[in-house]
């Protein structure tokens, strides 16, 4: 174990007692000292990394600096405690690490272990940084994490926002497609253009040509002037089509039209315009099952596929949890002026253990509605559940199946199972799932009908339970 020094400006002996836990299971092995032993030294400190803890207690902030070695400053993290009031941003700048406490386990570990391989590995110390200035990139467009799943999302979209080429955005509901689809946008060339997002979902089909091509004066009755379709409007920038898998048979045509030749006509005109745009496409189906059971063009999705993202769910990114709500409870005490709010313990750890079918979107959700709803400077609150609802079980046989079968079926298993409990929890109130799943109601909708479920039975279901 490497040693490590522990400088403690804090008079919790819950820091003490948690840091003692949890720093050797890191591979580390802390010497602790009072802040007051520690500035009394004729020799400040050894070469060992050098963590500070700064609790509620009042610390000297001027006799910390003048005490610290050079050899110390790049290699301390200061660990700012939540009870320990503002941030002393001019102080925290003099160390090359520090995090607020109570943070994940893998946020000191990913701190600590950066000082660690400091000195002598600058290949480690270039990744590092490499690292680092990704994530503060990505985290000014609001898109937070730090697991290994989501970094290794943020290199792809990086990657992918150098190129111009269509792109198709893959994963579940809630899981930020349309974020990653901004994050391309405005990291890329034509950023400087417009982005225009598509609900195709919404668009109804009898006003899909002039949503998207616009229409001149006098096209149709009560067309009193000219108006720019959606595509005139992306010119230069990008278009983004979310729910593409919701667009009807001939949206499919009208669109796949355009994508081959970048021309169209504005209803009324008798001329063809051309548009130069990057096209983005997102979907929570699996695109090429639906081509194979006739329910997807097979030239769209080929005309879209050529440079695909998966979103990874949140079940996937446990460590990002924690992160995600200091984040978003941060935001809400600045939308809302009201004072910050922490989470209790207990539901933070709940809150880790959920499945979270509704992923970052449900998470959002759930958290805004308790510190909207709560007086209490400390959160804590159950999880969402009914007592009736239905737990999903993907009992599915994998014998004599392909991977991409396999992969289909429980998926729809999943899709059944899911809505099935969403229309149990909101007794068959199709407004208020739409809310809960993030669904458009109109997708939902097609959804509900595709596997087969009876809206009225949990309306029935609702109306006997009250008498």
């Amino acid at each position: 174990m490497e040693t490590l020094d522990c400088i403690a400006f804090s008079s919790s002996s819950q820091h003490h007692s948690e840091f003692s836990r949890i720093l050797p299971e890191l591979g580390y092995r802390p010497q602790f000292v009072s802040g007051d032993v520690w500035l009394n030294r004729p020799q400040p400190c050894s070469n060992a990394i050098t963590l500070f803890l700064l609790g509620a207690q009042p610390y000297p902030k001027d006799a910390i600096l003048a005490a610290l070695t050079p050899e110390q400053r790049g290699r301390s993290l200061c660990v700012y405690s939540s009870d320990a009031g503002e941030w002393d941003a001019d102080f925290m700048q003099r160390f090359d690490e520090f995090v607020r406490w109570p943070c994940h386990k893998a946020e000191l570990a990913l701190r600590l272990d950066r000082l660690r391989h400091r000195e002598g590995a600058e290949a480690d110390t270039h990744d590092s940084h490499q690292e680092a200035a990704l994530w503060e990139q990505f985290d000014a467009l609001n898109m937070i994490g730090r697991s290994a799943a989501f970094t290794a999302t943020l290199r792809l979209i990086a990657r992918i926002a150098r190129c111009d080429a269509p792109v198709l955005i893959e994963g579940e509901t809630g899981t930020g497609k349309e974020m990653a689809a901004r994050a391309i946008h405005y990291l890329g060339e034509r950023r400087q253009f417009p982005f225009i997002p598509i609900n195709c979902g919404a668009l109804p089909e009898q006003l899909l040509e002039n949503e998207l091509f616009g229409h001149a004066k006098g096209a149709f009755t009560d067309a009193k002037s000219a108006q720019p379709g959606l595509i005139e409007l992306a010119n230069r920038g990008t278009l983004f089509l979310d729910e593409i898998d919701s667009l009807s048979a001939k949206a499919q045509v009208a669109l796949l039209r355009f994508l081959q030749t970048r021309e169209y006509r504005p209803l009324g005109c008798a001329g063809y315009r051309t548009a130069d745009i990057r096209v983005i496409a997102a979907t929570n189906a699996n695109l090429a099952q639906q081509v194979a059971q006739g329910e997807f063009r097979e030239d769209l999705f080929f005309r879209l596929h050529i440079l695909t993202l998966t979103m990874p769910a949140l079940r996937g990114r446990e460590e990002d949890i924690e992160l995600l709500s200091r984040y978003m409870l941060q935001r809400f005490s600045q939308q809302y002026r009201r004072s910050e709010k922490q989470l209790n313990m207990a539901t933070l750890q709940a809150l880790k253990s959920y499945s979270w079918p509704g992923n970052v979107r449900e998470l959002e959700n759930l958290l805004q509605r308790e510190y909207l709803l709560s007086d209490n400077a400390e959160l804590q609150f159950s999880l969402p559940s009914s007592p009736n609802a239905i737990s999903p079980q993907f009992d599915v046989s994998f014998e004599a199946q392909s991977f991409n079968d396999a992969k289909s079926a429980v998926v729809r298993r999943f899709e059944s199972d899911y809505l099935n409990w969403l229309m149990e929890t909101t007794r068959g109130n199709i407004s208020e799932a739409a809310r809960r799943s993030g669904k458009e109601r109109r997708a939902l909708g097609k959804m509900i009908k595709k596997h087969g479920i009876d809206k009225a039975r949990f309306r029935i279901s609702s109306t006997k339970d009250k008498a």
